[in-house]
């Protein structure tokens, strides 16, 4: 279990005011406002803004990206998790306003709220740029994930009057602002990498958040969703390969961490390759539920549980790999294929979260065999494999993010495992996408040499010839998935319209439309904005 220092300011403050006996003291001074300008205050002010997406990035985030990609598909057991499609939805691309998937547009508007209150509360126009830059970059990266899931959306730089109606901007504007934001917050940020950054935007996270912002420049400035294609030139990529650069010099990321340990309950600061996460505390920062939908339904009618311990609360297990992706996990020595659970299953040691030799015996009587392939009661977009052992078993799951059964046990199927958003292996990858793309290449890099330092540290063969697209797009779907990228690099490499899993032509329900690139707004947020119109094709 980790042992995270957490500083809760706003409290610490409170007992320290309010812990003394002797009332008689004479109080020397006394803040009539809140001091606005101290940095403890400022911290204390600003740990809603870092945090506001942490629930949705540990749970409706993360379903609508990994059932919405390649990854996985959303099965249901006999009615059971169907819960209205709000799993089937997005594996078929078969997005409705009111799926509950899609609320997380709430967490970034209440995100961004919360940034631009404290802007005010610091000065505002006249605020010190270092106090609010922290708030700014925030401010873009929750712009950013709404733009990306959601194509026009507001531009929300400051508190508007109560009867100020909200208008969409173009994604175009949108994707500029956040540019500018970034840019002229980069001065003022600290370039520390250390505990007290953690979590937290510094220079490298708002440069992390560019290079993100650049590769897919071309998607975000493009008149029209359906219009993009990977083809169209990029005039962005040399800019992202200076920012890639300057991360990569500063020394301050390396892959020095082997693969599965990354993503450990006890992960945190000292992972080297994590350039921004979230942290997550199964007591005091929950939120993270990814083990809950990725594990045996009935694990805990095993002999032991698989993962070294009884769970104790129920596990969904209802996001079922797909066949297409789980064969990318067939390298030779790969250390990333033993993140996917494949084929029989044997019993986890709880201290070292390591395989045992004892295979996982459902009921006593029947060894645990993940299957490939996934095969359905009916096709409908119920996605039904059965509520049964058989229909339990169907699809590879993913253990990347492992859940420690202490923790899920005692603490409502909560985890530790720190969510990492930006890693120092994306941007070789990136940079290696950058120059393949035609930006010009620094450094004596070639796209085929950065690419052959991920297969280095996860001890995966060499690459021997020259890079493609496909190539580079299959390794990252190794390296990142379930990290909440593949449907973003899906749509910029020209896939995501491919068929997958049950994402296939003539399939009840799936949709091919380039619309569905962006999501529907939710019906919620149209409800509050009459004068907003739905995305097109929805």
């Amino acid at each position: 279990m980790k042992n995270n220092i957490k500083l809760f300011i706003a409290a610490g403050v409170f007992s320290l005011t309010t812990g003394c006996t002797d009332l008689d003291v004479d109080v020397k001074s006394k803040y009539i406002e809140y001091p606005s300008t101290s940095e403890v205050a400022i911290e204390a002010k600003m740990a809603d803004v870092y945090y506001a997406f942490r629930e949705a990035l540990g749970g409706i985030y993360n379903r609508t990206q990994t059932l919405s990609s390649d990854e996985a598909t959303g099965i249901s057991f006999d009615g059971d998790y169907y819960d209205g499609g709000v799993n089937s939805h997005p594996s078929l691309h078969n997005f409705m306003a009111n799926d509950n998937g899609l609320a997380y547009w709430s967490d970034l508007s209440s995100g961004i709220t919360k940034c631009n209150q404290i802007i005010v509360d610091l000065g505002g126009d006249e605020a010190d740029p270092a106090n609010i830059a922290p708030a700014r970059v925030m401010r873009a990266f929750y712009h950013f994930i709404l733009m990306d899931s959601f194509g026009d959306v507001p531009v929300l730089d400051g508190i508007p009057d109560e009867d100020e109606a909200i208008e969409r901007k173009p994604r175009k504007e949108v994707a500029e602002f956040i540019e500018n934001e970034l840019i002229e917050s980069l001065p003022y940020l600290s370039d520390k990498n250390n505990a007290a950054t953690y979590g937290k935007p510094n220079q490298w996270m708002a440069k992390a958040l560019l290079v993100k912002l650049y590769i897919n420049w071309t998607v975000y400035t493009s008149s029209d969703v359906t219009a993009y294609s990977p083809s169209t030139a990029n005039g962005k990529l040399n800019d992202c390969v200076k920012y890639c650069d300057e991360i990569i010099k500063s020394g301050l990321f390396d892959l020095s961490d082997s693969f599965r340990k990354k993503f450990f309950p006890d992960n945190g600061v000292h992972i080297k390759d994590f350039i921004y996460a979230m942290p997550f505390d199964s007591r005091s920062a929950k939120g993270m539920y990814y083990g809950r939908f990725r594990t045996f339904r009935r694990i805990d009618d095993g002999n032991g549980g698989y993962y070294g311990g009884k769970m104790g609360n129920s596990c969904a297990g209802n996001y079922a790999m797909n066949p297409e992706f789980a064969d990318l996990f067939s390298l030779e020595g790969d250390e990333r294929n033993n993140a996917v659970l494949g084929g029989e299953v044997y019993i986890y040691d709880a201290s070292t979260y390591e395989p045992t030799a004892v295979p996982f015996i459902y009921k006593e009587t029947s060894p645990l065999v993940f299957s490939k392939t996934i095969t359905l009661k009916a096709e409908n977009e119920q996605l039904n494999t059965g509520a049964d052992f058989n229909g339990w078993r169907q699809g590879y799951r993913s253990i990347k993010f492992y859940p420690d059964p202490t923790e899920y046990r005692e603490y409502s199927r909560n985890q530790s495992n720190d969510v990492p958003v930006f890693r120092f292996a994306d941007i070789l990858l990136t940079k290696a996408e950058a120059i393949l793309r035609g930006a010009s290449a620094t450094n004596g890099d070639t796209p085929e040499s950065l690419f052959n330092q991920i297969r280095a540290y996860v001890k995966a063969p060499a690459f021997d010839g020259t890079l493609t697209f496909q190539e580079l797009l299959d390794e990252r779907g190794r390296e990142f998935f379930d990290e909440n990228w593949r449907r973003n690099d899906m749509i910029r490499f020209g896939t995501y319209e491919n068929e997958y899993g049950f994402h296939k032509q003539g399939f009840p329900t799936a949709r091919f439309d380039k619309e569905c690139r962006i999501l529907p707004v939710p019906q919620s947020v149209l409800d509050e904005n009459k004068n907003w119109k739905q995305n097109p094709g929805y």
